[in-house]
């Protein structure tokens, strides 16, 4: 039974969004949302849906939103925000891969997306509580689409 679950996952996407600042943030928090590539507020990247992200989410809760993000949005999202990644690909001797970029057409990009603030806010309680109580932390389904084109 889990085994149809996972495969129903496999292809899921989902988009992480940062909605607070850097000021105050505690190291191990900080540095996850570095791994993230969430660097700074309003960055977004869409990663796999899997246990390992599920769980660098779950630690970073408190400052991000996140939900699982629909194709029409993601393209959107490429065409809109796509930035041109114009580093190193390796090391001068070539054995160290960087893996800073994502490959899509043949182009390479950037693996975070910077967007703006979103028209009309995050929420009517701001961004310091959660979305299920009208703020704009944590999950949000699929409403993170709404989200996304209010602030592409």
């Amino acid at each position: 039974m889990s085994s149809e679950a996972d495969s129903k996952d496999q292809g899921q996407k989902i988009a992480i969004v940062r909605v607070r600042g850097v000021t105050g943030i505690k190291h191990p928090i900080d540095d996850t949302l570095n791994k993230l590539r969430l660097y700074r507020k309003n960055y977004c990247v869409v990663v796999p849906k899997n246990q390992i992200y599920i769980g660098m989410i779950n630690k970073v809760k408190d400052y991000v939103t996140w939900g699982e993000v629909g194709e029409e949005t993601y393209k959107t999202l490429l065409d809109e925000r796509k930035e041109a990644f114009k580093g190193r690909d390796s090391d001068s001797k070539g054995k160290i891969n960087y893996e800073k970029f994502s490959e899509i057409d043949g182009k390479k990009i950037k693996k975070f997306f910077r967007l703006n603030s979103p028209r009309k806010g995050y929420g009517r309680m701001g961004i310091k509580t959660p979305f299920i109580n009208g703020g704009a932390l944590g999950y949000r389904e699929d409403k993170i689409n709404d989200l996304i084109m209010r602030m592409i």
